[in-house]
């Protein structure tokens, strides 16, 4: 007797209802439910005082010295807010006046923030205490040249920061689709870095090695580190949040000792062991606004290939209200009609934004993805998605592409959240 069972995924701002065959399921993947911290001040302070693989901050910075802190810009949310004024009342407690200190944005190769940005980022009192500083990117008059990679990265950074005597590297950290994980040298590089650095130290996400959740081995991260590396920063405070941007941990010391502990944590929250891939994946990116665009749809795709098989099948249930999400992005894929062709146009000429286009499709190259959505299909073949008009259609499409009624099926209801780990656990 076949037993089914029925679920309920969430497509934009509305549900998406369906039934399975029970035998069919190897797992369904969710996010564990990890408490977030009672009191987010007093962690932050006992991580500053007893830091990893580091010497506390009041005792490394001295009085008559300066020091430039690094924040996440608003497209990384670290809550920033909370952290900064414990920062500089506890150096102000050793001595540091707030004239000796200041803030420089993190904006990698993101747009300029306003001033009413900048103080919504760290809270209006820190805003009036300390100076801060957009880095501007594109401007090369703002950076300093420090050398060269063993990876070819030309290195420069923000005249900014690199003018203290101590860097205080700060913001969060979550899986990150080709770093392995966002935070740490991050705030660094790219976080500070002239174009040119981040431009070339990103096209080092064409090495098969440089995929999410992986440090150890990964181009980009070494690349970054070696860097970095050339200018040392003295302190790291890095966070990890829940959905609700709520805190769950705070971590502090060595920027890369600190670093590599929450690194573990974040797998911890985020990680789903998974014994073995899967012949299809059905994914919800977790409904709007995760599914509102394909921009922000990879990040399921990304987390789901790490669960299907070579060969596989990803279905995807995201509603894409706004399309791709990118001009630019639909512009490049009407060039080229091959993950291949698209990697190798990257690989000629690797710019910034033009490799979203690659970041998608060599997804493509391990799995068929197909994606039930709103966007009109011929948008979705352009975009080398095979389209769906709904999920029972999605699953005779699979069905048929895999020549088999009887596939290994993970669920993951929270795509775009969930990190699957095969053979971690």
């Amino acid at each position: 007797m076949i037993m089914h069972r029925e679920y309920a995924y969430k497509y934009g701002k509305t549900k998406v209802h369906f039934t399975l065959d029970a035998d069919l399921i190897i797992d369904e993947l969710c996010i564990k439910e990890y408490p977030s911290l009672p009191d987010p001040v007093e962690s932050v302070k006992a991580a500053i005082r007893n830091p990893i693989g580091a010497r506390p901050l009041r005792d490394i910075v001295k009085p008559g010295e300066t020091v430039a802190f690094i924040v996440n810009d608003t497209t990384r949310v670290a809550n920033s807010h909370v952290f900064m004024p414990i920062l500089f009342d506890e150096l102000n407690a050793a001595g540091i006046p707030d004239k000796d200190m200041w803030i420089v944005f993190a904006l990698g190769t993101h747009r300029l923030m306003t001033a009413e940005e900048m103080a919504g980022e760290v809270g209006t009192d820190v805003a009036k205490r300390v100076k801060m500083y957009n880095s501007d990117c594109k401007d090369k008059s703002q950076f300093q040249y420090y050398g060269t990679t063993s990876y070819g990265t030309p290195v420069y950074f923000n005249k900014q920061v690199v003018a203290a005597d101590h860097i205080v590297c700060t913001g969060s950290v979550v899986h990150h689709f080709f770093a392995g994980f966002g935070g740490g040298r991050k705030a660094m590089l790219p976080g500070v870095s002239y174009y040119e650095t981040v431009r070339k130290n990103h096209s080092l996400m064409l090495d098969p090695n440089a995929v999410i959740g992986r440090l150890e081995g990964n181009p980009i991260y070494h690349d970054q580190i070696e860097g970095t590396e050339m200018c040392r920063p003295s302190f790291l405070l890095n966070v990890v949040l829940n959905e609700k941007k709520e805190f769950l941990k705070v971590f502090a010391g060595d920027y890369i000792l600190a670093h590599q502990e929450c690194c573990r944590f974040v797998n911890e929250v985020y990680g789903v062991p998974v014994r073995k891939e899967a012949d299809l994946v059905i994914a919800s990116c977790g409904g709007y606004p995760k599914d509102i665009n394909v921009y922000q749809l990879q990040k399921t795709m990304d987390n789901t290939w790490c669960a299907v098989r070579e060969g596989g099948v990803v279905i995807i249930l995201g509603e894409c209200a706004e399309g791709s999400g990118s001009a630019a992005y639909e512009k490049n894929m009407q060039k080229y009609v091959t993950p291949e062709q698209v990697a190798a146009a990257v690989k000629a000429d690797f710019q910034i934004g033009a490799h979203k286009a690659y970041a998608v499709t060599r997804l493509m190259k391990k799995a068929e993805f197909i994606l039930v959505s709103s966007m009109e299909p011929e948008l979705a073949k352009l975009l080398l998605f095979t389209p769906a008009k709904d999920l029972e259609e999605a699953l005779k499409i699979a069905f048929t592409k895999l020549g088999s009624s009887q596939p290994g099926i993970i669920l993951m209801p929270m795509g775009s959240l969930t990190v699957p780990l095969i053979n971690n656990g």
